[in-house]
Parts: C-alpha cells; sequence; structure tokens
C-alpha cells in the first residue's frame, strides 16, 4: 500500500462540475462500475485534507484542469460514507487525461451531457444541479471559537 493510500478518508469523497462555455468537463473512467462511462471528476479526501482541497488536488490530478470549489450543489450521506459534490469554476489548465483513472477527458455540450447513454445518471443530476448553483449552498464567513483554521459554513 502507497503512502496516498495510507493517507485516504475512505468513507468522505467530493466531486465538482466544471463549467464553461456551456460546456462541462468529463472524464471517461476507467475501472469500477463507472469504467466505460463518463462522469465528473473527484475521489475520496485525504486525512488533513479539506473537501475543497480535495476537489482542486483531484481536479488536477485527473485532468490538469485547476478549479476553485464555490457552493455545495450536492452532498449524499448513507451508512458508510459521505459525498459533497461542488460548483468548481474553472481557473486555468488543458483538459488533459491521466491514462490512469480515466482514458479521456471532454470539455462537452451540457445539452449532449444530459441526453448521453455514456453519461450516468448521477453525473446528469449532478450537472443540472451545477446549472441551478444560484441556490446552492454558499459559504459564509463567522467568527468562530475552538481555533480550527480549516473549518467553514456553507449555508442559504
Amino acid at each position: 500500500m502507497n503512502n496516498t493510500e495510507n493517507n485516504t478518508n475512505w468513507s468522505q469523497s467530493v466531486t465538482g462540475v466544471a463549467l464553461k462555455d456551456g460546456k462541462v468537463l468529463l472524464a471517461r473512467h476507467t475501472y469500477g462500475g463507472g469504467a466505460g462511462k463518463l462522469i465528473v471528476p473527484g475521489g475520496y479526501v485525504q486525512f488533513g485534507e479539506t473537501p475543497q482541497e480535495a476537489v482542486k488536488r483531484e481536479f488536477f490530478e485527473e485532468t490538469k484542469v485547476v478549479v476553485e470549489p464555490k457552493q455545495v450543489i450536492g452532498i449524499r450521506f448513507n451508512t458508510r460514507d459521505w459525498y459533497v459534490a461542488f460548483l468548481a469554476e474553472y481557473v486555468s489548465g488543458e483538459a488533459t487525461s491521466d491514462n490512469d483513472e480515466n482514458s479521456e477527458v471532454v470539455w462537452m455540450d451540457v445539452k449532449e451531457a444530459l441526453q448521453r447513454d455514456d453519461v450516468p445518471g448521477l453525473t446528469k443530476k449532478l450537472i443540472e444541479c451545477a446549472l441551478n448553483a444560484d441556490k446552492g449552498l454558499d459559504i459564509k464567513e463567522y467568527d468562530g471559537s475552538g481555533g480550527e483554521k480549516k473549518s467553514c459554513l456553507y449555508g442559504i
């Protein structure tokens, strides 16, 4: 087991939906239940990392695209783990496959992505949520005690 696997919090995962010029950034997954499907980039949070830092890292590792996480557009909870989805603002970079977790990375027209059979239902739902991000949870500044530098509050 490598250092990354030792540092992975397997019960916390994140994703982001990056939109640019009417297109969404998708990666064709190479393994597991999503193999062959075009999905939004994401992955597990590492210990000592915030969900926002994880989204930035995962996007860059998988696509070479730099993003800035904005509104929370979705949260999935179950008995094993949680999954947080952000609207991910495109900052820079050329979409490039990592040739490991994905075989291609594409900017696809949003309308096309919502109609394609190789885009799974969860990805389609997250794209729809991103299109309505003005209704998402925004980061809220607050004066807190306890000294936790990495805490944040998202709210309406």
